[in-house]
């Protein structure tokens, strides 16, 4: 899938809802429930210039699979985006990266004006990823803990900028079998395939499972 951009450059809180069902994966959109701070452009119009970006990006892709993309930096930074992105980053409510700057940091700041600044260094290439910070937290009902590392919040900002772009894009090559990290699919609805399958008749399915998920299953068994 990698072919498809050639670009130098959990759970979902919110409400859920399918746009279009003919348009693919990609047309699942989110409308998040959050505050919205002060001086934010928050208007349906901004909203639903997104999901018609998302809608064109997904049907130019699904349309020619060949097709290689190479004007999508320019959509990264677009205002509408950006706020998008912001709307994302704020409802995980995270914790603080290795500035220390939190999300009341940013509101206190100003979310537009924050905004605008990351707009400006991303459109001039000024932009640069700071480290992120590495903290360990605890396997549940284990007492391994595992890494985890935290981008700073403008980080996560430029991040979910770049997934609402890329992500319909690479939307259009999964399969419908295709059940990881994809937007409203999880492995429970994988399951619930197999089931569905296996009471219809159908055999022949082969399992998949990382290096932990296969030690959790033999120590089960």
């Amino acid at each position: 899938m990698l072919r498809r951009c050639a670009v130098s450059d959990r759970e979902w809180p919110g409400e859920c809802r399918v746009i279009d069902q003919e348009a693919g994966p990609a047309a699942v959109e989110f409308r998040a429930t959050s505050t919205v701070p002060s001086g934010a452009t928050t208007s349906g119009t901004a909203d639903d210039s997104v999901r018609a970006l998302r809608h064109a990006l997904y049907r130019a892709a699904k349309a020619d699979p060949g097709r290689r993309f190479h004007a999508l930096q320019d959509k990264v930074f677009r205002r509408d985006v950006l706020w998008r992105a912001w709307v994302m980053v704020r409802r995980n409510n995270g914790a603080p990266g290795i500035d220390a700057t939190t999300l009341a940091d940013v509101e206190e700041y100003g979310v537009s004006r924050l905004l605008d600044e990351l707009a400006d260094d991303l459109r001039e290439g000024r932009w640069r990823p700071l480290p992120a910070r590495r903290v360990f937290i605890p396997e549940p009902g284990s007492t391994e803990v595992r890494p985890l590392s935290v981008p700073t919040v403008r980080d996560r900002i430029v991040q979910a900028a770049v997934k609402i772009v890329l992500e319909p894009v690479f939307e259009a090559d999964f399969a419908r079998c295709s059940f990881g990290f994809r937007p409203k699919r999880s492995p429970h609805d994988a399951l619930q395939v197999l089931i569905d399958e296996s009471w219809r008749g159908r055999r022949g399915w082969s399992r998949r499972t990382s290096p932990t998920a296969s030690r959790r299953y033999r120590a089960r068994s």
